[in-house]
């Protein structure tokens, strides 16, 4: 029996400074060919390591905002929890760090994640450490992995009711503050009895706010943390690839279920910490590495794209070792997440509203819109980059009538719940939008200084101008930021490139603000005017007017044609 007055503890897997973790990687790559490998201690070591990230993109630290070095603490304490590096080891036994390796050292293991080039061989090498028993039950007595526990507590929840769905209240309240030293059986009582208990509530906030303070009578932290920590420990979770969001909560991924089932476990280990360290920082094996298993997933995920009717072939594949297998079902997951993409596009025409929410967000510095308890849209301050572009690949969807696929408008990586995982890298442009007549260009970013034109006025004028001889079709550029400078307005006025030597181009290139861009957006959908054509209007009428005005007018003119559209609607609708 659960005795509701002990103590209760939060198990972390993640780090709340470091609440995104599909953003290790780009991290760890830049920590790989950095000068502090091994040299991740120390004061003067954490400062220049945070400041090398700040350098290369990956953290945005105000000048001044972090003296302390606390940024570098925190991607190191991910980095060797994830068995990436060799951690500092503070045990009793003084040979354990020979065993392991030199401390802040790169690992085999970290060595493999770093050639994880796609996200579901990335999420796999997550995968492999949250199998790891790493975590010391609150009694000391024996270690365990919160993902495997939950795991187990998600089937057993799923085989009393036919769904795995723990909700975000029922996992903060049951899941995260859990262990083995819990019955199964028990907590998932507790849980249904936390759901009906909500359902029939009529103020469902009062209802969270009263839980968690009865919860957290017996918790010695703030009770803010049983949500703050939630959101953070199912972002985790979820990087595994076998659970994916469900609304706020979480649910198992229907086609990763049977692997789910071998690495549910209940129970701890009594495995030393030394060996389970060897494992993290080597490799921990998966279920499919054994191709029996392997063959059986593969045959699971088969059988759902059957039911799906999505047509596939993997013929010219041999199936004789799990190797083998794995690469296959590789293959067929990617069809699955292209489908499941396609569909996802087809729905944003009818979630332009959420997009423009999203737009409103990304204007004011990031931050989250709560319409209700179970809905709740967010842009991560230190993820608006990767954010910026994510809505406005939205946005294009929403507008539709595209003829290339959602995956191929896009230069930056997903995660399974379509949400961003990092911005698109350099070399081409962010999002390509063809349609039958013409192709769109859209170019973003979030500098807004006197930088901005040195930054963005030569890259999105090749990448326009690579387009224009790619296709055979007109091709416009849309440049869009939070805020334009006026130098950039003026070297997209001009629009001149010079392509292969000689050849001159004059570049079609429409710089708005976002907010600009916003109103246009909500203007096509209210005036039920949703069409890419639109799009072209604003942009050669804005076009044919540059050589009459130097950069401000020509900004001027820019915002009254978006203004005068959107009248023409507030007009049209009264």
């Amino acid at each position: 029996m659960i005795d509701k007055s002990e103590n209760i503890n939060i198990w972390l897997i993640g780090n709340t400074g470091l609440r995104n973790p599909a953003r290790i990687q780009d991290g760890f790559k830049v920590y790989a060919s950095s000068p502090y490998v091994g040299k991740l201690h120390g004061h003067e070591n954490e400062l220049g390591f945070m400041g090398y990230l700040n350098s290369n993109g990956i953290i945005h630290n105000e000048a001044g905002k972090d003296s302390s070095g606390s940024h570098a603490r925190k991607w190191r304490l991910m980095f060797a929890r994830y068995g990436f590096i060799y951690d500092q080891y503070k045990g009793k036994d003084k040979y354990l760090q020979d065993l392991l390796g030199p401390v802040d050292e790169i690992t085999p293991f970290g060595k493999i994640f770093l050639k994880a080039d796609t996200v579901p061989a990335m999420q796999e090498c997550f995968l492999r450490s949250l199998s790891v028993e790493q975590y010391a039950l609150p009694d000391g007595t024996a270690l365990f992995s919160p993902f495997r526990w939950i795991l187990a507590l998600m089937l057993r929840l799923e085989e009393r009711t036919g769904s795995s769905e723990l909700s975000r209240i029922e996992f903060a309240l049951w899941g995260q503050t859990t262990n083995p030293t819990y019955d199964l059986d028990e907590v998932v009582d507790h849980i249904l009895d936390l759901r009906k208990k909500r359902k029939a509530s009529v103020a469902k906030k009062k209802f969270d706010r009263s839980v968690i303070r009865e919860r957290g009578a017996h918790y010695s932290k703030k009770s803010d943390n049983f949500k703050d920590y939630c959101d953070m420990n199912m972002r985790y979770l979820r990087i595994s690839g076998i659970i994916q969001r469900k609304g706020r909560g979480i649910v198992i991924v229907p086609s990763k279920r049977l692997i789910a089932e071998k690495m549910a476990k209940s129970t701890a280990s009594d495995i030393s910490i030394a060996d389970e360290l060897i494992t993290l920082t080597t490799g921990a094996p998966l279920p499919t590495d054994d191709a029996e298993v392997a063959l059986n997933v593969l045959n699971e995920l088969k059988k759902i794209l059957k039911d799906r009717h999505i047509v596939y072939d993997i013929s010219d594949l041999p199936l004789n070792t799990a190797i083998e297998i794995n690469i296959a079902r590789r293959r067929l997951e990617e069809l699955l997440f292209q489908t499941d993409e396609i569909n996802y596009a087809s729905e944003q025409k009818d979630k332009w509203r959420e997009i423009a929410a999203y737009m409103e967000l990304l204007i004011h510095g990031g931050g989250k819109k709560e319409y209700d308890e179970d809905y709740v849209i967010e842009v991560p301050k230190d993820e608006m980059p990767a954010y910026l572009e994510w809505t406005l690949w939205r946005a294009a969807l929403a507008i539709n009538h595209m003829v290339n696929k959602p995956y191929e408008v896009r230069g930056f990586r997903l995660d399974s719940d379509f949400f961003p995982v990092s911005a698109a890298g350099g070399g081409k442009g962010d999002l390509y939008c063809e349609f039958p007549d013409f192709t769109i260009l859209t170019e973003v970013t979030m500098s807004s200084s006197s930088r901005q034109e040195a930054m963005e006025g030569e890259p999105v004028r090749r990448h326009v101008s690579d387009a224009v001889l790619a296709y055979d079709k007109p091709v416009y550029g849309l440049f869009i930021a939070i805020r334009v400078d006026t130098n950039t307005t003026e070297t997209f006025r001009h629009g001149i490139w010079y392509a292969k030597g000689p050849v001159k181009q004059r570049l079609n290139i429409l710089p708005l603000t976002l907010e600009q861009f916003r109103k246009y957006f909500i203007a096509m959908f209210q005036g039920n005017d949703v069409y890419p054509d639109r799009l072209v209007d604003l942009i050669e009428c804005c076009e044919k007017e540059r050589d009459r005005w130097d950069a401000p007018q020509w900004s001027e003119f820019i915002n009254h044609r978006v203004n005068v559209y959107a009248a023409q609607i507030d007009h049209r609708e009264s």
